[in-house]
């Protein structure tokens, strides 16, 4: 594999988890806090409704942890190309 294919490799490999991992965040934040709030809001997280919760704070937290998440993908991707320090 040439330098260049493999260059290309790697960047529609991180395209493909920037976009699954946005995905996440996006039905984690629009789905959870505002399509299916009325369902959610059936259920209680530390006395406040989920709906309300996911809206509030569970966005934030889910975001963080894609954050982590994207480095520990790309920390082995970057091993797998050879582009790792």
């Amino acid at each position: 594999m040439t330098s260049q294919e493999k260059a290309k490799a790697y960047w529609k490999k991180n395209i493909q988890y920037v976009l699954i991992l946005l995905l996440v965040w996006f039905f984690v934040s629009y789905g959870a806090g505002i399509i299916f709030k009325d369902f959610l809001n059936s259920f209680k997280i530390g006395g406040f409704k989920l709906g309300f919760w996911f809206a509030q704070q569970g966005s934030i937290y889910v975001f963080v942890i894609l954050i982590f998440v994207y480095i520990l993908l790309m920390n082995r991707l970057d091993k797998k190309y050879g582009f790792d320090e």
